[in-house]
């Protein structure tokens, strides 16, 4: 079967997405390693429009409501290993379940969005989601009057900082490199607030707890000391990793985002985009849910006009 169109992610972006595309009567399918993605491992969700407070789970099981209510059933357990284009129809080659499996379709949406990138140290898998986190703009507030540490040297680690900062008593800024590599303005604002240590030549090596995060390890690579930091949260902003691997069709920046012009066009005629994935500066569950859906409404234009 040729599809009109298959989204390949279910998460905020592919889901809302699919629910448009679904009340254009098209023929389409949703196809997904899960459905909520990172959203659903993002903890509290406390800044999605609707919703005062939830969590990352709940938010993703109204996903699936949502869309499950458009008589719309995602395929999951599919990963997507390639898509290529031949003759203006384009093969989305996956496993699904263990088993080889080709998808036909006229058009594509690739949702796929980001995986942060992890320190790879003792603990950190551990104790992601009690106390561990990628997302300081979702979990920050958890840790009100708290003892807390964000690792990184970029423009988010430092926003991390100022942001928890506000929220939390203590905030240790803990960087690999002598200096930061963010902006100026962020910087000098981190060396400005009170209760923002910064701890640099820092190599993070261990995460340690019971139940809960409660010591971040560390080596001084300047004098090889080991050393340790009593923290209640860790906050890792060491950059995300797009899921764009398995298309190299379409024109990607350096980090391998996809990039979309304003309507989710990528360079390749028929294949959008919308999330994280793609080159928006800005990585939040609300965004992403309105470029899912301005790629869909560009998904009917372009069919339209093979009709």
């Amino acid at each position: 079967m040729v599809y009109d169109l298959i989204i390949i992610g279910a998460s905020a972006a592919g889901i809302s997405a699919g629910i448009y595309v679904a009340r254009r009567n098209l023929n389409f399918l949703i196809i997904s390693k899960d459905i909520g993605g990172e959203v659903a491992r993002s903890g509290e969700v406390w800044n999605y429009p609707g919703y005062p407070q939830t969590d990352g789970i709940a938010l993703s099981e109204k996903f699936k409501e949502h869309i499950l209510n458009n008589n719309v059933t995602p395929e999951t357990v599919v990963a997507v290993k390639s898509v290529r284009k031949d003759n203006g129809k384009f093969f989305i080659e996956a496993i699904k379940n263990g088993s080889e499996i080709t998808y036909e379709a006229k058009s594509v949406i690739v949702a796929t969005g980001v995986e942060p990138r992890h320190l790879g140290i003792p603990g950190e898998e551990e104790f992601r989601g009690k106390g561990v986190t990628y997302c300081t703009t979702c979990d920050g507030p958890l840790f009100r009057n708290k003892v807390v540490a964000t690792v990184g040297g970029g423009n988010s680690a430092l926003e991390s900082a100022l942001m928890l900062s506000e929220i939390a008593t203590k905030v240790y800024l803990v960087n690999r490199n002598e200096a930061m590599a963010g902006e100026t303005v962020l910087i000098d604002k981190v060396m400005a607030a009170k209760n923002i240590e910064l701890i640099t030549n820092a190599e993070t090596n261990e995460i340690v707890g019971e139940q809960i995060v409660q010591k971040l390890k560390y080596k001084d690579r300047k004098s090889g000391t080991e050393k340790e930091l009593n923290v209640q949260g860790i906050f890792v902003h060491i950059g995300n990793v797009p899921n764009s691997g398995m298309i190299d069709l379409v024109e990607k920046n350096k980090f391998g985002e996809i990039i979309v012009d304003r309507l989710g066009k990528t360079n390749v005629e028929g294949i959008f985009a919308a999330g994280d994935v793609t080159d928006i500066p800005y990585k939040q569950i609300a965004i992403a849910t309105g470029m899912g859906v301005v790629a869909a409404l560009s998904v009917v234009g372009y069919l339209n006009k093979l009709k």
